[in-house]
């Protein structure tokens, strides 16, 4: 092996640490940078409009200094687009609402429990075979540990645990048909996370009205009060919104990097990271019996992808593992990992 052979073979293996590494710190801490921002900004519509507006300008305008290539935005594909992004925006919006109710932990086991809702929904709608045993027990496990953890929620509250519904239902829904359409229309990935935010954002104003959430920002900005300019709100919200574009980023460089088994294993790490920085940081986290139970979710979402991902079977094709991640419920979309079994029919660019 020659010298120059070595160091681009060594350049190559930092490179793609690099990616993986900052892929794995965003996706284990959107989540509580989204908890602790919603928690200094009690303003839902408003946070996930900014991450929107953070998203979109920051494609474009790295699109124009030519680091990344992205479709241009046109009318009839946006027309074509927009049922993904109205379904893509209730995602985002139920999610940040969950957060504002709920702590992390309540968020990742509903998140957990996709897997289970995508293949009864696969099997009923678009008649794919039913699970294996190996998948069927783990999604036993996965509904098992969601159904203790429920059981065992000392901060359970039924406006909590209803966006937690709301956002379960629209995230298998954007899983089980959105995507399947959004792939048809060809566009790249940078292009998705374009269309994604910028639609997004056009949509975000109507659901202020719907909820609200102007009047209440009018009175606060009237009486200079409800934190909507105190230091510890803005760095919360700039964090999020900053973590949202680069989760987008990173998610989508680590995909390309390393293979979707690597992938997914980063994934099912990223979920133990955020748990135990969860835990570590604050007490807005489940108890020590509502823990194991969250634990069992995520184990079941570890067999769950070995039993879709075992040895010998081929990876699934790259355009379905584009995802709309930046994340956890990020402003580009959630997170992709192995938990959602989002690689079987989705991808997340990264929130999701």
């Amino acid at each position: 092996m020659s010298p120059n052979h070595r160091s681009d073979s060594k350049q190559q293996y930092y490179t793609t640490s690099g990616l993986v590494v900052g892929y794995a710190l965003c996706s284990s801490l959107l989540a509580i940078i989204n908890k602790y921002a919603i928690t200094k900004f009690n303003y839902p519509g408003l946070l996930t409009a900014l991450q929107y507006l953070t998203s979109a300008l920051g494609v474009y305008l790295l699109g124009k200094l030519g680091f990344l290539h992205h479709d241009p935005f046109t009318i009839p594909t946006a027309k074509k687009f927009l049922p993904a992004a109205l379904v893509f925006f209730l995602a985002i919006f139920t999610n940040t609402n969950l957060l504002r109710h709920a702590n992390v932990d309540t968020f990742i086991v509903f998140r957990s429990l996709t897997p289970l809702l995508v293949a009864l929904a696969d099997t009923a709608f678009r008649h794919q075979p039913c699970p294996s045993n190996l998948t069927f027990f783990s999604l036993i496990v996965i509904l098992a540990g969601a159904v203790g953890y429920v059981a065992t929620d000392s901060a359970f509250t039924l406006t909590a645990y209803s966006w937690a519904f709301a956002y379960l239902i629209t995230i298998t829904t954007e899983m089980v048909y959105i995507k399947h359409m959004v792939m048809n229309l060809g566009l790249n990935t940078w292009g998705f996370v374009l269309y994604n935010n910028l639609l997004s954002l056009m949509i975000a104003p109507f659901f202020w009205f719907l909820t609200g959430e102007n009047a209440e920002v009018l009175a606060a900005l009237r009486s200079n009060s409800g934190s909507l300019f105190e230091p510890a709100a803005f760095s919360a919200v700039s964090l999020s919104c900053l973590f949202g574009l680069l989760i987008s980023f990173f998610g989508f460089a680590a995909r390309r990097a390393v293979s979707a088994t690597a992938f997914t294993v980063t994934g099912v790490v990223n979920k133990f990271l955020t748990v135990a920085i969860n835990v570590l940081i604050w007490d807005k986290h489940a108890s020590p019996v509502g823990l194991v139970c969250l634990l069992f979710t995520i184990v079941g979402g570890v067999l769950y992808q070995q039993s879709v991902t075992g040895v010998g079977k081929a990876p699934a094709p790259e355009p379905k593992q584009l995802d709309i991640e930046g994340n956890n419920g990020g402003a580009s979309g959630h997170d992709d990992d192995g938990l959602t079994g989002e690689n079987e029919g989705k991808g997340k660019l990264a929130s999701r």
